[in-house]
């Protein structure tokens, strides 16, 4: 009998080793999966190479897996806002290790592991400091840059609804890059707010199939104050 769900996002993440690729799904505070982070944090490892749409803000989440000491490099796209203390101070001290990409760039570098493609040319980037170094190429009487796919060895993503098999459904803007995530990294570890009885997701609702994800985790549903954190 299949059955992904683990217990414990603790259980979950215990074969996580140090100088992993991890992606971490989310926009800012929409769809980044706190409790998982919390938990990655607990194990210690160290050495990581992240890879999000963003750096972190505050003083949770990713904010507080920097703050930990336990990243060498971020992959992004946003990393600095108004309370990105934590990504300033690693980086400006040469602590943190910075690789910028547009963050079309780097949707669509995630989907191209995923979908199982060696790379692909965009103008995006062309004639800038990010294409130094990469092959560029006249299309059609345009410039192109090639991009290379990013990789993961784990995937961390918030999902609404899931089933013992692994299947989910996500809740709005929550959503972003989980999907896509799921399905560039070798083992898919997914929170739900709901474990659905199998049969029970409408099969047009399930954006991640099963076949995408390892492990599910349920977490209760937290409400949260302005910007997504906790309340008090």
């Amino acid at each position: 009998m299949i059955n992904k769900i683990v217990a414990s996002a603790t259980e979950a993440l215990a074969d996580i080793r140090d100088g992993a690729t991890v992606m971490i799904g989310g926009f800012g505070t929409a769809g980044q999966p706190n409790e998982l982070i919390d938990a990655l944090i607990a194990t210690g490892v160290k050495d990581l190479v992240i890879v999000n749409n963003n750096a972190g803000n505050g003083d949770v989440g990713l904010a507080a897996l920097l703050a930990a000491g336990q990243v060498r490099k971020i992959i992004c796209s946003f990393p600095r806002q108004a309370d990105s203390h934590h990504f300033d101070g690693l980086y400006r001290s040469g602590k943190l290790e910075l690789e910028l990409v547009p963050q079309g760039n780097l949707a669509e570098r995630i989907r191209a592991a995923g979908a199982g493609i060696g790379g692909f040319f965009t103008p995006t980037g062309y004639g800038t400091e990010l294409a130094k170094g990469k092959e560029t190429r006249e299309i059609d009487g345009k410039m192109y840059v090639f991009e290379s796919p990013i990789h993961a060895d784990y995937a961390l993503i918030k999902a609404e609804k899931g089933d013992r098999w692994g299947n989910l459904t996500y809740r709005m803007t929550a959503r972003n890059f989980g999907p896509i995530m799921a399905m560039a990294a070798k083992t898919t570890i997914a929170s739900v707010h709901e474990i659905a009885e199998l049969g029970s997701l409408d099969p047009e609702a399930v954006i991640t199939p099963g076949l995408f994800v390892q492990r599910i985790v349920k977490i209760d549903r937290t409400a949260t104050s302005a910007g997504g954190f906790k309340g008090a």
